[in-house]
C-alpha cells in the first residue's frame, strides 16, 4: 500500500470519539511502511512474519510472539522480515494512564493474542455498553499486565559514537576493543565508556552484545543455520552463541520462534 494511502487508512482510527481502535494490513517480505508517526498510542503486533521498528532513538525487533509498544507521535518506520501480518490497536493515550510511558518490546500471551485477534472484527465506531466494548476494555487490562523484553537497541546522538554504533551494526562480527575504537577517534578509552552509558545506558560490551542478538533474531527468522548466525555474529562457536541467546531470552535459538 502506497505511504499516502495507508496515511489516509489510518486518520479515521485516530478520529473516532472511542478510546481504542485496531486495523489490521498485511505487506509482503521486506516492505517497508516509510517513516510515519500516529497521534495515538500504537500497539503493532504481527500475527506472522518479523517487523523491524527503526526510530531515530534506536531499533527493535519484533516476532510473532512479541508486540511493540509505541508512544504517540513517535516517527518510525517498519520493514518487513518475511511476509507480515500486521494487527495493530491505536490507543488514545488519556484512556490508558497506567499503559507504558516509553516505547518498548512487551510478551504477547495467548488471551492477549486472541483478544487483538477478535478485537479486528470490532466496528470503529463500536456501541458502549456492549460486548464490543468490554472486549476492548479488557483488552486494555490485559496490555497493562505485559512484561517488557530487552529488544531494543538505543542509537546514541554523539556522532563520534553514532559512528561506532554504525560500523557495529554493519559488522557484528568485528572484535575492535573499546580502546581501539577510542585510538580511531582520538579520544579516550574513558569518554568511549563515559558516552556509551550516557547516551545509551548500556556499556560498550553490552550494546555490542545487544547488536549481535537483534541482528541474530532478523537471521534466525529467515531459518538461516544456527551455525552460520552465530559466526556472523561474532561468536567463536554455535555452543557459545547458544548460551549467551539462553541467558538473554530464557531459552535456545532454535525455539525463539515457535
Amino acid at each position: 500500500m502506497p505511504e499516502d494511502q495507508l496515511t489516509t487508512k489510518h486518520l479515521d482510527y485516530h478520529a473516532t470519539a472511542r478510546p481504542m481502535a485496531a486495523m489490521e494490513i498485511d505487506y509482503p517480505s521486506d516492505a517497508s511502511t516509510g517513516l510515519h508517526a500516529h497521534p495515538r498510542c500504537q500497539l503493532l503486533y504481527a500475527i506472522e512474519g518479523v517487523m523491524i521498528v527503526r526510530s531515530a532513538s534506536g531499533t527493535w525487533v519484533v516476532p510473532p510472539n512479541r508486540a511493540v509498544w509505541l508512544v504517540a507521535g513517535l516517527e518510525h518506520e517498519v520493514r518487513m522480515s518475511g511476509a507480515v501480518k500486521i494487527r495493530t490497536l491505536f490507543v488514545d493515550p488519556q484512556a490508558a494512564p497506567h499503559l507504558p510511558k516509553t516505547n518498548c518490546v512487551v510478551a504477547v500471551s495467548p488471551l492477549l493474542r486472541e483478544l487483538i485477534v477478535a478485537a479486528m472484527r470490532v466496528p470503529l465506531d463500536y456501541e458502549p455498553d456492549t460486548r464490543d466494548e468490554r472486549l476492548m476494555w479488557l483488552l486494555l487490562d490485559e496490555l497493562v499486565e505485559v512484561s517488557v523484553l530487552p529488544l531494543h537497541l538505543p542509537m546514541p546522538q554523539d556522532r563520534r559514537l553514532r559512528r561506532v554504533c554504525e560500523a557495529l551494526l554493519a559488522r557484528p562480527d568485528d572484535v575492535s576493543t573499546a580502546e581501539q575504537w577510542a585510538q580511531e577517534l582520538k579520544v579516550t578509552p574513558k569518554t568511549i565508556h563515559r558516552l556509551f552509558s550516557k547516551e545509551t545506558g548500556l556499556t560498550f560490551g553490552q550494546w555490542r552484545q545487544q547488536a549481535r542478538l537483534l541482528f541474530a533474531l532478523e537471521r534466525l527468522a529467515h531459518g538461516e543455520r544456527i551455525i552460520d548466525v552465530a559466526l556472523d555474529s561474532g561468536y567463536a562457536s554455535q555452543s557459545a552463541f547458544a548460551a549467551m541467546f539462553r541467558k538473554h531470552f530464557g531459552m535456545p535459538p532454535s525455539a525463539f520462534y515457535r
